[in-house]
């Protein structure tokens, strides 16, 4: 039976989690459930797609991934489930899943305006159509407990897709931030998403850093150069390393990054060479 995960932007002070997770219960008492988060910021949908792209690879095979943030709820944006040779999506369709599909996209395939895109090969996607299998009545605010979660759990007791609705050709996607090199020859990059350490996480990859002596400049504030670990550097100091998800951060040892050097999700990081 595969897991279901939940990932949302409704925070632990109240009981929209749980309710979740009640009503999956209710439906399939096995399931396995999985929090991946529920700290996003409130309505940030480029931050959960961001999220949800870097823990996938670490679930099984067939797992369910349910990702609620939605500031359209209630209006006519459509919910869908994806499915690729991999896993299986339960969310709205407003974009969540773009890096989802970024990453079973051909290189042809661009994905630098938001709006509807065709489904790379191999990728199925269905409109969530049929109240047969949604919670009843359904909340005009609250989707995650009366459509997403009833559907992640029928579908972890083996109901095909097909069965919740119309298959569709293309979802919606937003762009997804790629680093550039600007007009001085230096590479800039933007800052995806701030842990719960205060870690600053971009989209510059390992593989976008070529060899050769360069500082990392985020906020208008020189960091320093690639450091291997938080213990390369003094306790309070700034330092940029390839986190886990083998992307750059910039990090202060024992500390706070994005609070000591003011940085927010959307700046600009700098590669400067020496």
């Amino acid at each position: 039976m595969p897991p279901i995960t939940l990932t949302t932007d409704f925070g632990y002070c109240d009981a929209y989690v749980a309710s979740m997770k009640g009503i999956i219960l209710g439906i399939n008492p096995n399931a396995t459930i999985v929090d991946v988060c529920h700290s996003i910021e409130p309505q940030n949908v480029a931050q959960g797609a961001f999220l949800l792209s870097t823990v996938c690879a670490h679930f099984p095979r067939g797992t369910i991934h349910t990702i609620v943030v939605d500031p359209g709820v209630g209006t006519m944006r459509s919910a869908i489930v994806l499915q690729t040779g991999e896993a299986c999506f339960v969310a709205p369709d407003n974009g969540l899943l773009s890096y989802v599909i970024h990453q079973h996209a051909s290189p042809e395939m661009s994905l630098v305006e938001a709006g509807p895109t065709e489904l790379p090969p191999g990728v199925l996607a269905v409109e969530i159509t049929n109240p047969r299998f949604w919670r009843h009545p359904v909340s005009a605010t609250f989707h995650g407990r009366d459509i997403f979660a009833p559907v992640a759990a029928h579908l972890s007791l083996g109901v095909p897709p097909a069965e919740l609705g119309e298959t569709i050709s293309s979802v919606n996607v937003l762009p997804i931030p790629r680093p550039y090199v600007n007009e001085g020859g230096e590479l800039v990059g933007h800052v995806l998403h701030i842990d719960f350490f205060g870690n600053v996480i971009t989209d510059i990859s390992e593989e976008d850093l070529t060899p050769g002596g360069f500082r990392v400049v985020v906020a208008n504030q020189l960091v320093g150069s690639l450091d291997s670990t938080y213990a390369d550097v003094e306790a309070g100091q700034a330092l940029a390393l390839i986190g886990s998800s083998g992307h750059l951060e910039i990090s202060v040892r024992n500390g706070s990054a994005a609070g000591m050097l003011g940085v927010r999700m959307g700046d600009t990081v700098k590669i400067v060479r020496h």
